[in-house]
């Protein structure tokens, strides 16, 4: 199939170059004409792995192709997707303005029939505000279709092409007949396509985002709980995970969610309740106390060093929101350095690869190492901050060497408590016992 996709942020670029893997000719527009170029040269503006293999491989074989020019892009497609920011305005609603724009272009431009997607996660209504956006120009017929993506930003690629369900939003049959044939390789091994009218497929992205951002805050509630009464966390996540009804996903307890996805939908859900009249009174709890979480380790540095760490040298490990990303949206360590600056520490940061992310954000805020171990030098103790493969096994003792004191802050539970206290580590966690050497 012919296939456009507008927009080549990290949604609209996996989704191009996966229809592309699938023998589809797919034409992905931008209006940054350089990001344009350096996709057209072979350069993924993105971290995400795998993405790079197909990228180039479709590149070669002329299924993937780029442009900054929409009516070229369009012209011999029958499917359109939108894949365009839908950034929170101030009061949490979803801004619509790059979406309802392009669909008013779209209008204008269109000369036969098209297929087009809401790929972006959007409000409940947006695909009526869409369809009345392209049909104030449009001469011809359209179908507007909801059809979310549920990507997971360090997998992503084998999420496309692997889903565990495509939702699609349409009370079109010609849509949905289209649509079928062109997600039929994905779903191969019997995960089903799961068709629907538009609102409630615009209503699952946002609940399934928000369900997850709920069980992650419950469970770092239940973390804090036991520092209180002495229970672990370990043990408890172990306990209800087995109950199948609950499940073990999305139970490990750290310093809060981040990201592109769970902050804005969770907002943005809230915010759409409120439109309407009704208070998610879970979901403004869940945003409380994820915003809190994120500095869970702050009083517990400040209460080790007699609320003083004036001068200190800290190491931090990680700075994307989660490990196999370069995504700094809304990630703790943020929250963290901005907290230990003000404090009057120094921290010295290690990411494998959102550093220059972090750099372009806040500047010479922070100090960035070469490697773990080069953050750790001299360093008075060690936050951990993001749960990387590469943190999880480390050489103990380059890092005692490295380090001046033996001390570990660790907001995603990363090490074996017993085998903390074998290396001497001062190690203090969430929802664990802490390990105090004196």
């Amino acid at each position: 199939m012919k296939i456009a996709v507008v927009g080549t942020g990290y949604v609209g670029l996996v989704t191009g170059t996966c229809l592309a893997e699938t023998g589809n000719d797919v034409v992905c527009v931008d209006i940054d004409a350089d990001k344009v170029q350096r996709m057209k040269n072979g350069i993924v503006p993105i971290y995400e792995p795998h993405l790079d293999v197909i990228f180039e491989r479709n590149i070669k074989q002329n299924r993937l192709s780029f442009t900054t020019n929409l009516e070229e892009a369009v012209k011999d497609a029958t499917i359109i997707f939108l894949a365009l920011p839908t950034p929170p305005g101030e009061d949490g609603s979803a801004d619509l303005s790059y979406v309802l724009g392009v669909a008013e272009d779209l209008g204008k431009i269109i000369t036969d029939y098209k297929i087009i997607i809401d790929k972006s996660t959007v409000p409940v209504g947006t695909a009526e505000k869409v369809h009345h956006a392209v049909a104030k120009n449009a001469k011809v017929d359209f179908d507007i279709v909801s059809n979310p993506e549920f990507l997971r930003e360090g997998f992503a690629v084998d999420d496309f092409l692997k889903p565990d369900r495509v939702v699609i939003g349409t009370s079109s049959e010609k849509a949905k007949e289209i649509l079928e044939e062109l997600y039929k390789p994905y779903v191969r091994q019997g995960n089903p396509i799961i068709f629907m009218d538009e609102k409630s497929a615009e209503l699952t992205k946002y609940a399934a985002n928000a369900f997850l951002a709920t069980k992650i805050t419950f469970m770092n509630e239940i973390a804090n709980f036991c520092e209180k009464v002495g229970a672990d966390v370990d043990s408890v996540r172990a306990g209800i995970g087995s109950d199948t009804r609950i499940g073990k996903r999305f139970l490990f307890p750290g310093i809060g969610y981040g990201g592109s996805c769970f902050p804005k939908d969770v907002q943005a859900l809230a915010k759409s309740g409120k439109e309407e009249g009704y208070e998610f009174q879970i979901l403004d709890s869940v945003m409380r106390v994820n915003h809190e979480q994120k500095t869970a380790l702050m009083p517990k540095i400040k209460e080790y060093f007699n609320g003083d760490i004036k001068g200190k040298k800290v190491a931090l490990w990680g700075l994307a929101f989660k490990p196999d990303t370069d995504d700094i949206r809304e990630a703790p360590a943020l929250y963290l350095i901005d907290e230990l600056v003000k404090e009057g520490a120094k921290v010295s940061a290690y990411d494998p690869e959102a550093m220059a992310n972090v750099q372009e954000r806040i500047g010479d805020k922070i100090s960035y190492a070469l490697d773990a171990y080069d953050a750790c030098d001299g360093a008075d103790f060690l936050v951990i901050a993001t749960e990387w493969s590469v943190f999880r096994n480390p050489d103990f003792a380059k890092m005692s060497a490295k380090l001046k004191n033996k001390i570990v802050f660790d907001g995603r539970n990363l090490y074996d408590l017993d085998y903390m206290i074998k290396q001497g580590y001062t190690y203090i966690s969430i929802g664990r016992n802490k390990i105090i050497v004196e």
